[in-house]
């Protein structure tokens, strides 16, 4: 699709025409906007409060072993995505049966997947040292092969679980997740605070407790909204169909592909600076990229409604509601940019106050942080389109190239 002329006239930010789609984003964006304030705030208070109960060798390991872990609750073999693309669709159709069919035959291919994915790591377990992989002290040996087993069967359930957030974005209630994410991070910022006052340091309690607070939101989450908003789409062994598996599946690989390449950009960081330079080092990575996640987790609140609504729009031919939304898209990056930019500037002030002497961020470090998030949200503009209209085989050809 040709993108039209772009005016950058600030008004123009809210101009959209009316329509049950728009009011809908807008609501969404204002949520947002407001969940994830709180949301970057309990990100942010959540790394002295980890600095201080853990140490900064204890959390550089649990930060790498999470990046490792990730993959488990983000490599869903695109099926998450497939799903939200179909179940839109059928969602704006208003075909409510095979809405069903798609959930109950998403959550019957990803239920098998679990157990497969359970089965391979309890037979490879007793081969791996992860004291050794984490470039930990080897006193962690024994407690490392432990405490990774139990966390993975934590990850694993919450990939079942967190199906629901693809159920919630099909139907353009994306700050509802933004809510869900605000009740983990929020309860997970309390239970360690609680714990760096009344309890000894224990990576073991630490990895738990941030492993099993998503476990149980999602629970009461899916519990909730399949008891109410959703009990018409609820899964149920009788739509289970697995004929269109095929349908999810063929979108969802495609999409999985696209995923393993954002997975290698976004999480082998942590891994190689593990491996270079020991995981206190690691800790300096992640303050600097924290600070600029502002960026992108204000933009995402932007982004947020319109992989669905542009979905549904591309479903019912309303091109010029794309175009118009993709410029104002635009109009809110440039003025992100600038943010950043400004950030980059103030950013060794900011990690003075945030963390003290605790951690040194090189300058330049901060400089890479700040153009790689302004460059990540152009790109993400048209990837949300893109991945909207489930036209994503360019996108596709180029994760593979890189």
């Amino acid at each position: 699709m040709k993108l039209p002329n772009i005016k950058y006239s600030p008004s123009e930010l809210f101009s959209f025409k009316n329509s049950s789609r728009t009011e809908k984003a807008k609501k969404n964006i204002v949520i947002l906007f407001i969940l994830h304030v709180f949301n970057f705030v309990s990100l942010m208070a959540i790394v002295p409060v980890t600095l201080n109960y853990l140490g900064k060798t204890e959390y550089g390991i649990w930060l790498t072993l999470a990046s490792i872990l990730s993959w488990l609750i983000n490599l869903d073999f695109g099926l998450g995505n497939g799903l939200r693309n179909k179940l839109a669709e059928a969602l704006a159709l208003n075909d409510i049966k095979l809405a069903r069919i798609y959930v109950s035959t998403a959550y019957t291919v990803f239920s098998v997947g679990i157990l497969a994915a359970f089965i391979f790591y309890f037979t490879i377990h007793g081969f791996l040292n992860w004291a050794d992989l984490l470039q930990a002290p080897t006193d962690y040996t024994s407690l490392l092969n432990s405490l990774v087993l139990y966390v993975i069967i934590l990850f694993l359930v919450q990939f079942l679980l967190k199906l629901i957030t693809s159920i919630i974005n099909a139907d353009q209630r994306p700050s509802l997740n933004g809510g869900l994410s605000l009740i983990t991070n929020s309860l997970t910022l309390l239970i360690v605070y609680l714990l760096s006052i009344y309890a000894e340091p224990s990576l073991t309690v630490f990895a738990l407790v941030s492993s099993g607070i998503p476990v149980l939101v999602f629970l009461v989450a899916s519990l909730f909204l399949f008891g109410g908003h959703f009990k018409n789409i609820s899964p149920s062994f009788k739509f289970v169909n697995l004929k269109y598996s095929s349908s999810l599946v063929k979108l969802g690989m495609q999409f999985f592909v696209i995923q393993i390449s954002s997975l290698i950009v976004f999480t082998t960081g942590n891994i190689i600076i593990t491996q270079l330079y020991g995981p206190k080092s690691v800790v300096t990575y992640n303050v600097a990229y924290k600070y600029f996640y502002m960026v992108p987790l204000v933009f995402n609140v932007a982004l947020a409604p319109f992989w669905s609504a542009f979905t549904e729009a591309f479903v019912k031919k309303e091109f010029d509601w794309i175009k118009n939304s993709v410029r104002k898209l635009v109009i809110i990056w440039m003025i992100l940019s600038v943010i950043a930019i400004v950030m980059i500037f103030a950013s060794d002030f900011v990690y003075k106050i945030w963390v003290g002497t605790q951690v040194q961020v090189p300058f330049m470090l901060s400089v890479s942080c700040g153009i790689f998030v302004i460059i990540a949200n152009w790109n993400n503009i048209f990837g949300s389109f893109i991945n909207g209209v489930g036209k994503v085989r360019l996108q596709l050809y180029y994760s593979i190239m890189i």
